[in-house]
């Protein structure tokens, strides 16, 4: 990258480049695994994993499904990932319900224990 001596045209090229490498759908394509042997479930939590999550599938050419939650109004849909509009920073009754359903898809030992002791007066 040349380096221009105009403060605004180097910063904003500065502000392009870091936008085109915090892109999900460059870092998921540079990052993808091998094809596993059995089903492919893809899972994830946190703001970007709505967009992470359509990136995958978009790049992904195998069968696959799973579930990811992210903050409420993402705005990312994918066709075979579900995605989980959830409160932040602190989840609300909905996610809660919401992940117990998850749980009960693909238990983990312990999660639905946990899921059934959840109070359900809130």
């Amino acid at each position: 990258m040349a380096i221009d001596h105009d403060p605004k045209i180097f910063l904003t090229s500065l502000f392009a480049a870091a936008v085109a490498a915090a892109d999900p759908y460059n870092a998921i394509k540079a990052n993808l695994p091998e094809r596993p042997k059995g089903r492919t479930i893809v899972i994830g939590a946190g703001k970007a994993s709505g967009e992470m999550a359509r990136a995958f599938e978009a790049l992904w050419d195998d069968p696959l499904e799973g579930v990811v939650v992210t903050r409420r109004g993402s705005q990312s849909p994918c066709n075979t990932i579900e995605i989980i509009e959830a409160s932040h920073p602190v989840p609300d009754v909905t996610s809660l319900v919401r992940t117990c359903f998850w749980a009960s898809r693909w238990p983990v030992s312990g999660s639905l224990r946990w899921c059934r002791r959840w109070p359900t007066s809130h």
